[in-house]
């Protein structure tokens, strides 16, 4: 079994699924898993951890990047 690491904290599962969603279609599997003890009850505002297989962290880390910083990929010089 591969070992899985977190790559990113997202502060809801909307958020974390957009995050999977970014890494699936980089090939990379995620997978969610709630950051914190909460009531059964509260389950939509939790903030999730995203995990992604060991050897998949580094892709991962690129694919997010360049999801949340597009101003990266523009140059100005």
């Amino acid at each position: 079994m591969t070992e899985l690491v977190q790559v990113a904290l997202a502060e809801s599962v909307a958020e974390a699924e957009e995050i999977q969603e970014i890494l699936r279609a980089a090939g990379i599997d995620a997978e969610l898993e709630t950051a914190v003890e909460h009531h059964p009850r509260e389950t939509e505002d939790a903030p999730q951890k995203v995990l992604v297989p060991e050897s998949s962290l580094e892709a991962a880390q690129h694919a997010i990047e360049a999801m949340t910083d597009p101003d990266e990929l523009i140059s100005d010089a």
